[in-house]
């Protein structure tokens, strides 16, 4: 005959994990560039609509302007040719950037980054450099059209391997600014648009034919000092104006950018 025991009333012990620390967060450099590398390839399919989107709007500006402006100031011209080119980089680097961080966070993407060992600053960083990757080529093929169209000189077309890539990035701060902020991705939208918009109407009009007003708002749009810089670069070059106004992107980017990772680490806690 079977005899069953008593079952125990005594439980057994709760088990105790140890804890899992997460991985170290890998350097700056290495987590940028491996955000970049990723990024770069998503990016790529759409390389050549929003190049031509962006060179073809610039092109436009300038054939617009072409019979408005008087084409015997050099100023005027000189605007026109520096304002549309850098617009390309607006468009790309303040418009798409605000719509791509806006969207990432409207989807809850941003916390898919909090799993990985990368940092922050790593996670904007790199986000912006991949999309003002594709500025370059309709910066320069915007900027040699514009030359030839109103006559101005190409010798020193290589400012703008320094301008692009420091406007860009201050840029690039305000548009991923925009899109972890905004409560909304159409509002990210929206605020990109109008950046674009400012760019591009601060950036054409010669600076000695603004309203008071309107030359004070000039002073805090970090684009038009790539537009100074890029104008100083003409004709009789005034490289201490070209350093300056470098200069002057440089430190907005690097304030910018700060602010956007404050936003990154804000959005993703939120």
């Amino acid at each position: 005959m079977k005899v069953s025991t008593p079952l125990s009333t005594e439980t057994a012990p709760p088990r105790v994990f140890a804890a899992v620390e997460p991985a170290p967060a890998t350097p700056l450099w290495a987590g940028l560039l491996t955000v970049y590398r990723a990024q770069l390839s998503r990016v790529r399919v759409s390389r050549v609509p929003l190049l031509f989107v962006a060179v073809f709007q610039s092109v436009g500006i300038m054939i617009l302007m072409r019979g408005v402006v008087d084409t015997g100031s050099d100023t005027a011209r000189e605007a026109v040719v520096a304002g549309s080119s850098v617009l390309v980089v607006a468009f790309v680097a303040l418009n798409l950037l605000a719509q791509h961080f806006g969207t990432l966070r409207a989807a809850n993407a941003l916390d898919y980054y909090l799993t990985l060992p990368v940092r922050p600053a790593a996670v904007v960083l790199g986000i912006a450099a991949a999309y003002a990757s594709f500025t370059l080529p309709g910066t320069v093929a915007t900027a040699v059209i514009g030359a030839l169209m109103f006559q101005l000189p190409l010798a020193n077309l290589w400012v703008l391997l320094l301008v692009v890539p420091l406007s860009g990035a201050a840029l690039a701060g305000i548009g991923a600014v925009f899109g972890l902020l905004a409560p909304r991705p159409e509002l990210a939208t929206l605020l990109g648009q109008l950046g674009m918009s400012v760019a591009l109407l601060l950036g054409v009009i010669p600076e000695d034919r603004m309203p008071g007003p309107i030359g004070l708002a000039r002073d805090v749009l970090p684009s038009s000092y790539g537009v100074d810089a890029f104008i100083a670069s003409y004709g009789d070059p005034d490289w201490a104006a070209v350093a300056g106004n470098l200069a002057v992107c440089a430190a907005v980017g690097v304030v910018m950018l700060s602010l956007a990772t404050w936003s990154f680490r804000r959005s993703t806690r939120a």
